[in-house]
């Protein structure tokens, strides 16, 4: 990372929840029982997807690739937090803490995009079932698959330099659990605001454009299935969109507050918790408790283990 002759900080303070610190064991437990499940959740449907024939579709491939993506996501964060909460291991170097910033915002950025592929699958499917297995080919699920990621490390790099561009030269106390953008803008004894305004160009691209896009497939897929007659046909066409649509929607509702308007403030860390921990977590719930097809797989997975230990 860049680091200009005028800034003399080396590391950075993670406050994290010092002020809650007579709850920081019990925020530990919480936090660690969080990543535990978020892990062995995604893990499980990365390997229910990969091993079971019938899961073998466009759908549940980036279903998978949304696993990966969650488990690595949480693994930026939350273990730096855990160390925090019972080692009050609160300092991070500079360079640790802007690629913790680089690594976070991409994979974040990546997921928006990820989405949005989602969401044209299923667009494509409901629209176009005839003609969909033509042109969703496998080599075209592995490049949508992949331009998310691109796009994602690539678009976080400007914001991130131009942040790391910034004088540091005096408070290095960042008042959140991880290193993020606004906290770092607001410890700049330099103007951030080309660093502001980069973020916000940032945010509204990768945030407000791409839930815009979503909102607009949802509209024609809403469209194309009030043409269903039968309730059946409806309900199934629905089945297939409702888990992304609630996980979208959990994603875009805090990211949007927190990021288009990055001005800052002592709440933006508790509303962070949502989207870097508790969110990644109830994923792979969403998508197998509201998912007929994974529940039968994961059923039959679980029958089959207690046959082989029962003979």
């Amino acid at each position: 990372m860049v680091e200009t002759n005028k800034t003399v900080v080396k590391d950075f303070i993670l406050l994290a929840f010092a002020d809650l610190h007579q709850f920081q064991n019990l925020l530990f437990v919480i936090f660690l029982l969080t990543y535990i499940t978020c892990v062995m959740g995604n893990v499980t449907i990365i390997v229910l997807v990969r091993t079971e024939p019938s899961l073998h579709t466009t759908m549940y491939f980036f279903i998978s690739v949304l696993s990966l993506l969650e488990i690595m996501f949480v693994t930026v964060t939350v273990p730096r937090l855990l160390s925090n909460l019972i080692a009050a291991d609160n300092i991070i170097s500079f360079d640790g803490c802007f690629t913790q910033l680089y690594l976070f915002g991409s994979l974040a950025v990546t997921e928006c995009h990820l989405l949005v592929v989602m969401a044209f699958d299923r667009h494509l499917a409901i629209n176009n079932p005839l003609h969909y297995p033509a042109i969703m080919t496998h080599a075209l699920c592995i490049e949508l698959a992949i331009l998310p990621w691109i796009m994602g490390f690539a678009i976080m790099l400007i914001p991130v330099v131009v942040t790391a561009c910034l004088e540091f030269c005096g408070p290095n106390m960042i008042d959140h659990f991880f290193c993020d953008l606004a906290p770092l803008q607001s410890l700049a004894c330099s103007n951030p605001f080309i660093s502001i305004i980069c973020t916000s160009i940032s945010a509204i691209f990768n945030v407000v454009l791409t839930l815009i896009i979503i909102i607009g497939f949802y509209v024609n897929i809403i469209m194309t299935v009030s043409k269903i007659k039968s309730e059946e046909g409806k309900q199934k066409a629905f089945s297939t969109c409702s888990s992304h649509l609630i996980v979208t929607s959990l994603l875009y509702g805090t990211g949007i507050i927190v990021y288009v308007n990055p001005k800052g403030s002592h709440y933006d860390k508790y509303l962070a918790i949502m989207y870097t921990a508790f969110t990644p977590m109830i994923n792979p719930f969403i998508y197998t408790f509201r998912n007929r097809d994974v529940k039968k797989v994961f059923r039959n997975s679980i029958n089959r283990l207690i046959k082989q230990e029962s003979l």
